[in-house]
């Protein structure tokens, strides 16, 4: 039985995850952070009479509960603060949430690797999201010219989003793009190039209409390759690759980055 936290219990994403974890056999919900709710059961917030797992204001008061894994599913303010707490207690780490920075990962990495635990930090959990990664980066070693375009909902307040955070970093793996004009040689205003993320362009939008969408396109003369994820209104596409990550983090070490860490695309 993997014993497990998971902080922001009561949120968007979190909150259909906990649903789904207390009704496996293999993993125990056994604590819950949200400072609001603190004192409180998750049955008692989510209308879930079976759900008697206790909230508490912080990590390290849930983490008076022993766990073996702690979901991060917070803000990307408090997350890097969630995650070293959980490493100090000796717990592995699956992160979803997003807006954490490269650096950020370095120096948890560090501690986790000193701790012996594994943080597997998902930009997104989807399947439809793994695939895109996947393909991109096939795309990149045929292709050398491509920008993201990461698209959300009006109130989401970091950006670039994990999703499109998480691409950028791994098509920085198989090359560089190259740019006909090279970005400091932009006429005009800057800005309207995007943001240069490891190498890679990336355009955030953020308006009402979006959930959370990816989108990759690649250029060459007369011919465009387009990878795009789009998804729902509803959680559940990403319960299924949270509850993988959960059960398989342990058999990694340090920081790895997307859930095709734990799977086997071959």
């Amino acid at each position: 039985m993997i014993r497990v936290c998971i902080a922001g219990a009561t949120g968007w994403a979190g909150s259909e995850l906990a649903r789904a974890v207390v009704k496996t056999a293999d993993l125990s919900l056994v604590s819950a952070v949200s400072r609001k709710h603190a004192g409180q059961t998750l049955g008692q917030v989510l209308n879930e009479p079976g759900l008697a797992t206790p909230i508490f204001a912080s990590i390290n008061d849930a983490l008076a509960v022993s766990s073996d894994v702690v979901v991060e599913y917070t803000k990307p303010e408090s997350a890097k603060a969630n995650i070293l707490a959980a490493l100090e207690h000796r717990c592995h780490v699956v992160v979803g949430t997003s807006g954490l920075s490269e650096d950020d990962f370095a120096s948890i990495d560090v501690v986790a690797r000193e701790r012996r635990r594994a943080v597997l930090a998902c930009g997104n959990f989807a399947l439809t999201v793994v695939l895109l990664q996947r393909f991109a980066e096939t795309a990149a070693k045929l292709i050398p010219d491509w920008e993201i375009i990461d698209y959300a909902h009006d109130d989401k307040p970091d950006a670039p989003s994990g999703t499109a955070r998480e691409l950028a970093a791994r098509l920085s793996r198989v090359r560089q793009p190259m740019p006909t004009v090279p970005i400091d040689q932009t006429v005009g205003q800057r800005e309207a190039r995007g943001a240069t993320l490891q190498g890679s362009q990336v355009h955030s939008i953020r308006l009402p209409g979006y959930v959370i969408s990816a989108e990759v396109i690649f250029g060459m003369p007369d011919q465009r390759l387009t990878i795009r994820h789009d998804s729902g209104t509803s959680a559940r596409p990403y319960v299924d690759g949270a509850l993988l990550a959960i059960r398989k983090v342990s058999t990694l070490t340090g920081v790895n980055r997307g859930l095709d860490a734990v799977l086997d695309l071959g």
